[in-house]
């Protein structure tokens, strides 16, 4: 009995191995992570990444007054424009108006006058 068992046990143990060498070999999640395929180019190593912080004035236009011209505009905390600053509303990524900050201020929502262009209440504020 025990003759038998060892043969069948061996090639058991000889396929078991076998299929583990050629899934090492032949499936992407066994390859080794420091391959060369993996490693960056001489050339990518040398540039560093450049970061930089966007300082830029973004707010939404909180209500908007076509027969006067002019819009609401409410901006985060500490970041409410100067008087008498340009600055330019974007729908959908497209410019649609110029504005020019007038006052009076209230918290974090400042006046504006329509310069050119039109204004919807939703409306994107940026200062370029």
């Amino acid at each position: 009995m025990i003759k038998r068992i060892l043969p069948i046990s061996l090639l058991v143990l000889g396929l078991a191995l076998g299929g583990c060498a050629w899934t090492e070999r032949h499936m992407p999640w066994h390859h080794d992570a420091n391959s060369t395929a993996s490693k960056p180019t001489p050339a990518a190593r040398s540039q560093k990444t450049i970061v930089t912080v966007d300082n830029s004035l973004v707010a939404k236009v909180l209500d908007v007054n076509t027969v006067a011209r002019f819009v609401v505009l409410n901006f985060p905390e500490g970041k409410v424009p100067k008087l008498e600053q340009h600055l330019f509303l974007y729908r959908g990524g497209l410019k649609t108006a110029e504005v020019k900050v007038v006052g009076p201020q209230d918290e974090n929502s400042i006046v504006a006058d329509i310069i050119s262009g039109e204004a919807q209440t939703g409306d994107t504020v940026r200062d370029q």
